[in-house]
């Protein structure tokens, strides 16, 4: 027999026949009227060569090829109920899923102890798989599914098939050591800014938003030091007289871990919008949906320091 001649409704009359032994009765219970379910008997007759059920008194009773057919058919029936054509469906509380995040170092350290949390709190058995990559290898994880969710500044992320929800703005200021000469107001002039050595953080792959605004408005800082990572601004700054200019939510944690002070920037410069993307292929996944959700709602808001 080839399956492909197999049509599968057939195996849903067949069960529905063993249930009821009564041609019009299966029939109501599949939604079949009485010919329409008299026909499907006929093809099972010529699909497995017997006669399958036979008149027996009041009832329609089974042969013994059917008998033996009636276990193997009940499973395939009950198997295409339960889960295949189930509803898609997410249950935190029980899930024991990975999801991949893409975020920066800065995202890391912002998003990641909030969400873990938040997680042991509704999702106990749910693993989190954070990763860094550039962003036209962003794209290319979330399309393949090798990634649930970017969090952070991935501009290429804009084209067909991807999806995104702004969280907020990240405007950027400066930190110093607490005790930095310059600490004193929260404030620093222009001049003094520009006096200052500064150290600036370049990621590979990552987008220099504020390098970008000094370079097209003709302005040269003294840059004494720069590194590859956000983490190592910690040491560096409190161990020094060097100044960092910085997102908001960056300075936020470090004043948070080192004793650093925040400063307003006297340079104006545009925030940077910090979006969570993904792929349209995982738009309806009802895990993903439920993991946006709790991003949304732990991290969305108007600026990084409301």
């Amino acid at each position: 027999m080839d399956i492909r001649t197999v049509d599968l409704n057939l195996l849903l009359a067949f069960d529905a026949m063993l249930e009821q032994r009564s041609v019009t009765r299966a029939g109501e219970a599949i939604g079949l009227s009485q010919p329409a379910m008299s026909a499907a008997v006929a093809r099972l007759r010529t699909l497995f060569d017997d006669p399958l059920f036979v008149k027996t008194g009041a009832q329609m009773q089974p042969t013994a090829r059917a008998q033996a057919l009636a276990e193997p058919v009940r499973r395939v029936v009950q198997t295409i109920r339960s889960e295949i054509l189930r509803p898609g469906g997410f249950d935190p509380a029980r899930s024991e899923r990975t999801f991949t995040l893409i975020t920066p170092d800065i995202g890391e350290m912002q998003f990641v102890p909030p969400l873990l949390a938040r997680l042991a709190a509704q999702a106990p058995g749910v693993r989190l798989n954070v990763v860094s990559r550039p962003r036209t290898a962003a794209a290319d994880a979330l399309a393949s599914g090798a990634a649930d969710l970017a969090i952070g500044y991935f501009p290429d992320l804009k084209g067909a098939g991807f999806f995104q929800q702004k969280l907020f703005d990240n405007r950027h200021v400066c930190i110093v050591r607490r005790d930095h000469p310059r600490a004193g107001d929260g404030t620093i002039h222009l001049d003094d800014y520009l006096a200052l050595g500064h150290v600036v953080v370049r990621p590979d792959g990552r987008e220099h938003v504020y390098e970008q605004h000094l370079e097209r408005r003709g302005i040269d800082r003294k840059v004494v030091l720069q590194l590859s990572h956000f983490m190592s601004l910690l040491p560096v700054i409190e161990g020094s007289d060097l100044l960092a200019t910085v997102p908001m939510d960056l300075a936020q944690i470090c004043q948070r871990y080192a004793q650093v002070c925040i400063l307003e920037s006297p340079i104006s410069a545009p925030a940077i919008p910090v979006h969570q993307f993904w792929h349209r292929r995982a738009h309806k996944d009802a895990a993903g949906v439920w993991l946006r959700a709790q991003v949304a709602t732990l991290f969305g808001r108007a600026s990084a320091d409301s």
